[in-house]
C-alpha cells in the first residue's frame, strides 16, 4: 500500500458529479400510459419453467408483465427491436441514464447507434423496497448473466442451465439458428426482482435473497416492437448461489396486454437517436 499523499483527504472530500443528468430527457406520458393500461385486454400469456428462457413478441404501445406465479424468482431479460436484432437492450447506458436499479418511470435503452427507449417501468410491486442496510436494491443493471464460461472458470464444471445458455436456446429455437449464432446474440440483461449491491469494504458486487413473493410483478410499456427472451435464473431467489440445481427455483409468467383503440392517440413510437453520425470525420 503506497502512503497516502499529504492532500489525501482534499482529494476524497470534491464532490461528486452525475455523469448524465437527466433531467434534459423527455419524461413517458405516464397517466397516459396508464389510463390505456385501464382498459388493456390480455393477448398472450406465456410461462418460463425454472431453469428455462423463452422468447415472446410485444407489439409497441402494448404493456407486458413479468410475475412471479408461485414463489421468488429471479429472472435475466434480454430485449431485441423485433425486425433488427442488431438493435438490442443497452443495460450500461440504461444504468448511466437511471442508475443502477430501475423503478417505476425509468426507461430501458437500446445500444448504439439506435439509443432510444424501449420500454419504460409502468409498475412495479416492489417499489416500497428501496435500498436496505446493506446497500441492495432490486431490479438490477450491473449484473451481466450468469454464464457456463464463468461457472467453468470459477469451478472447473461445466453447467448448461445458466441464464446465457438458457437464453442461447431460446433464441436459437425462435429464430431457427445454430447455437453459436444465438449465442452471439445474448447481451447484458436486467436481472428482474434481482436483490444486489455492491459491498463497502471491497465493492464486489453481491446478492442476496429476492423480496419478491408470491404475486409480486414488474410492468412494462413496450416504446417500440419487441422480441423478448427471459430466462428463470438457476439460483431461484439468489439468496445463496446461482448456476445451481440445488437452489429451489419457481416459475416466471409474462402476460402481454394491448390497449383499447384511441387510448394512445397522439403517441408515438420513439425514432432512432437523431444524431448525425458524421463523428467529424474528414
Amino acid at each position: 500500500m503506497p502512503k497516502p499523499p499529504k492532500d489525501a483527504e482534499a482529494r476524497r472530500a470534491i464532490a461528486p458529479v452525475i455523469c448524465y443528468p437527466n433531467e434534459g430527457l423527455r419524461s413517458p406520458p405516464m397517466a397516459q400510459y396508464r389510463a390505456a393500461r385501464e382498459g388493456a385486454t390480455e393477448t398472450g400469456r406465456i410461462l418460463i419453467a425454472p431453469r428455462t428462457a423463452r422468447c415472446f413478441y410485444v407489439t409497441a404501445g402494448s404493456f407486458f408483465r413479468i410475475s412471479c406465479p408461485d414463489g421468488p424468482q429471479v429472472g435475466d431479460l434480454n430485449l431485441f427491436e423485433a425486425r433488427n436484432l442488431d438493435e438490442r437492450f443497452y443495460s450500461g447506458k440504461t444504468r448511466a441514464l437511471h442508475g443502477s436499479h430501475i423503478r417505476t418511470g425509468d426507461r430501458l435503452w437500446s445500444c448504439l447507434p439506435y439509443l432510444r427507449p424501449m420500454a419504460t417501468v409502468m409498475e412495479d410491486t416492489l417499489d416500497w423496497y428501496g435500498v436496505d442496510e446493506h446497500g441492495g436494491r432490486v431490479h438490477d443493471v450491473i449484473g451481466t448473466r450468469c454464464d457456463p464460461y464463468t461457472h467453468h472458470l470459477l469451478s472447473g464444471q461445466d453447467y448448461h442451465h445458466t441464464c446465457h445458455s438458457n437464453l442461447t436456446r431460446a433464441l436459437a429455437d425462435e429464430l431457427q439458428k445454430p447455437l453459436h449464432e444465438a449465442e452471439a446474440l445474448v447481451h447484458d440483461v436486467l436481472n428482474v426482482f434481482m436483490c444486489t449491491g455492491f459491498t463497502r469494504d471491497t465493492g464486489q458486487y453481491f446478492m442476496k435473497a429476492s423480496p419478491a413473493r408470491k404475486g409480486d410483478y414488474i410492468e412494462f410499456f413496450a416504446e417500440i416492437d419487441l422480441l423478448g427472451a427471459l430466462s428463470a435464473c438457476p439460483g431461484g431467489d439468489c439468496g445463496a448461489e446461482h448456476s445451481s440445481d440445488s437452489a429451489q427455483c419457481h416459475p416466471l409468467e409474462v402476460t402481454i396486454h394491448a390497449p383499447p383503440a384511441g387510448s394512445l392517440d397522439g403517441w408515438y413510437s420513439p425514432s432512432n437517436n437523431r444524431y448525425s453520425r458524421r463523428h467529424a470525420h474528414n
